[in-house]
């Protein structure tokens, strides 16, 4: 199923803790396909982020298979899996 660039950046947004697996451009070209979940909080050092990421188009998640935290550019997304369905990012 093909979904915009919006639509996904929305789906990832309202995820909640559920697990979603995503395929993207990184800043230095290589493809990445990270496994990964919002709200996870266990992990913050506190204090506040130097910017508003959403500003950027970039989805805070937190990498299952890392563990730690990792943002996701939405202009260079390329597939999701949510809720066991597979979506092609146009």
């Amino acid at each position: 199923m093909n979904i915009t660039k919006y639509q996904a950046s929305n789906m990832m947004r309202e995820a909640g803790s559920k697990i979603f697996r995503a395929i993207f451009t990184k800043k230095n070209g290589d493809l990445r396909k990270m496994i990964c979940r919002k709200g996870v909080t266990a992990h913050l050092k506190g204090g506040d982020r130097a910017y508003d990421p959403s500003k950027y188009n970039l989805v805070c998640v937190y990498d299952m298979e890392v563990g730690d935290y990792r943002t996701i550019n939405v202009e260079t997304l390329q597939a999701l899996r949510m809720n066991g369905k597979e979506y092609s990012v146009i």
